[in-house]
């Protein structure tokens, strides 16, 4: 009996080391279909092409992708029953598909936003459905923008950061060049010359957008920040002041912290002849005049004029970005190119497919061009030999630049009283300020100087020194 007692503990103690040991983990890890877990700091290195690290930090291979599916075998079955689904369970099932829904790469699986997929997969469609038949493209033109408008104010409002927009705008791009090559040059009415130059404006256009990558001019908290926070949030508890009515006293004189003012604490500097400094408790830092805080970048811009969605800062993590200091000339020249360059594509179009007519008439009125299609898809099935597609690309072009000019427009006109969007939409929030045109133009007449001079202060944003001196020159 002693020996049998005092033998088990000792086989316990053996089972209990052997468990603890890296085998015996390594085991475990085996024995879960298609998950290990990660086995040190450079499991990303010892990665397969088809394996990575999915959002819970376990090693995961694509083909258990549809391993492990409980929210969606629950969503199966509660539908197939008629039962009501437990909330939250749609987002996970969302976040879980969003995961798995890799690429096989080098140094393992690499992640694929799923915003970059419908405009891919739906334009094409949506415009060979459109170019079948007249009516067919008077409401796919008309819900595409209602649709993309929709989404916008929808991530917009919850502050998310979607590839949608980046796909649909460099796609739209893409495709319509793609068009315009297959369909209207083989035509034999538009010239080598005339492809040239179009393309060039092409071409432009993208280094503009690539310029306009740079830094928009983002404020990082210095000493004295972090100095100012620290004796503000010192001197308020030391005289019991809290934060139920949003007004702070900081530790400078003439400076009142208001946590009422677009949602975030500011440090006003209220004293005569002096600039006013805005405090960010988001950013933690002093900012200059004009600058603002994005919320959904959430930092603080030098010169915030607004958060664009369409262009890309490819040299950083976001693909939505902020038009600041730094890019805001290279943003309205990107959009100048855009807007020269489709209307020169839709006349050099409109110009081919319906020859003899104006192009703005040719634009309303061009008889023929969807029988040609619908005898073109029965008779020879080929949805690129006709003119319908063309024309209808025109239109989704149109419906596009239209959109584009406005924004330019407004960007010109603001320019001219040198006035940023997001301080004209204050004005217009707070009634301040001098309007026309039912609030399209706004001047603040805070920093305008003259037409001239507030256009030599926009060019030179980038060159302080250089502003100043041809400011003198002026």
């Amino acid at each position: 009996a002693p020996k049998v007692s005092s033998s088990r503990p000792l086989l316990l103690d053996a089972d209990q080391s052997r468990a603890g040991s890296p085998d015996a983990a390594r085991e475990a890890n085996m024995t879960k279909p298609g998950k290990r877990k990660p086995e040190g700091p450079d499991t990303e290195d010892t990665l397969c092409c088809c394996e990575y690290l999915d959002r819970k930090g376990e090693r995961s291979h694509l083909a258990a992708c549809l391993c492990e599916c409980e929210d969606l075998d629950e969503c199966c079955e509660r539908w197939l029953t008629c039962k009501s689904l437990p909330p939250g369970i749609l987002e996970r099932i969302a976040d879980t598909f969003a995961d798995r829904f890799r690429f096989p790469w080098l140094k393992g699986a690499v992640k694929i936003d799923i915003s970059l997929l419908p405009p891919i997969i739906l334009l094409p469609v949506f415009l060979h459905v459109a170019a079948l038949h007249f009516l067919l493209a008077v409401v796919i033109l008309i819900s595409l923008p209602v649709l993309v408008l929709w989404y916008y104010y929808l991530t917009h409002k919850k502050k998310g950061q979607t590839l949608f927009f980046l796909s649909l705008g460099l796609f739209s791009l893409g495709y319509m060049y793609y068009v315009f090559l297959q369909e209207v040059v083989p035509r034999g009415h538009v010239g080598h010359g005339q492809v040239t130059l179009l393309t060039c404006g092409l071409v432009l256009m993208l280094v503009a957008l690539f310029r306009a990558k740079r830094n928009p001019g983002y404020l990082c908290q210095t000493n004295t920040d972090k100095a100012l926070y620290q004796g503000s949030s010192s001197k308020a508890n030391r005289n019991g002041l809290g934060s139920s009515n949003g007004l702070y006293r900081a530790a400078v004189t003439g400076m009142v912290m208001n946590s009422n003012t677009e949602g975030y604490s500011r440090l006003l500097n209220k004293e005569p002849g002096r600039i006013t400094e805005d405090w960010c408790t988001k950013c933690q830092l002093l900012r200059p005049a004009r600058a603002g805080h994005c919320r959904i970048c959430s930092r603080c811009v030098k010169r915030l004029d607004h958060h664009c969605v369409w262009y890309v800062p490819w040299g950083s993590s976001l693909i939505n970005s902020c038009v600041g200091e730094q890019n805001h000339p290279a943003f309205v020249l990107a959009l100048s190119l855009f807007l020269l360059t489709a209307v020169y594509g839709i006349s050099l179009t409109l110009d081919t497919i319906c020859r003899g007519k104006a192009t703005i008439k040719a634009l309303f009125y061009c008889p023929g061009v969807y029988m040609d299609y619908s005898y073109a898809y029965v008779k020879h099935l080929s949805l690129l030999s006709s003119s319908a597609l063309s024309f209808t690309c025109v239109w989704y072009c149109t419906i596009v630049t239209s959109g584009m000019g406005y924004i330019l427009l407004t960007q010109l006109l603001n320019i001219s009283y040198n006035v940023t969007e997001r301080e004209a939409r204050i004005a217009l929030r707070e009634n301040t300020g001098r309007r026309w045109f039912g609030g399209m133009i706004v001047d603040t007449g805070q920093y305008n100087h003259g037409f001239l001079r507030n256009w030599v202060q926009f060019l030179t944003l980038r060159s302080p020194l250089l502003q100043h001196s041809t400011e003198d020159i002026v």
